[in-house]
């Protein structure tokens, strides 16, 4: 149970394109703080707060403060229960395509 709560956490977060879109901008940095994420984005930076706190609390960022500042960075074990659950249905689909390609040889030697 305890897993579909991280999926499902994890899922909920990622579903927002602008959430999408902050995540990619923290995972391409080292660190980044809300200013550095809220410029140029056409985002205000309470809604940029409001997105790293969805994202924080999936466990795909986490937050350093130094100062005034707090800085972001991504966190990829955070991915690790939607990748799971991808690897899962992976399988599902491997074994369907080897079994359609085992039909297509006995159609057309």
């Amino acid at each position: 149970m305890l897993e579909a709560v991280a999926i499902d956490a994890v899922m909920r977060a990622l579903a927002d394109p602008t959430r999408r879109a902050v995540f990619e901008r923290v995972a391409s940095a080292e660190e980044i703080t809300v200013v550095e994420l809220t410029r140029g984005s056409g985002v205000t930076q309470g809604a940029i707060s409001q997105h790293l706190k969805s994202l924080k609390q999936a466990g795909l960022v986490a937050e350093r403060a130094q100062g005034r500042n707090v800085y972001y960075h991504a966190k990829p074990e955070g991915l690790a229960p939607l990748v799971d659950w991808m690897n899962h249905y992976g399988v599902f689909w491997r074994e369907r395509f080897a079994n359609l390609r085992s039909l297509l040889k006995e159609i057309d030697p």
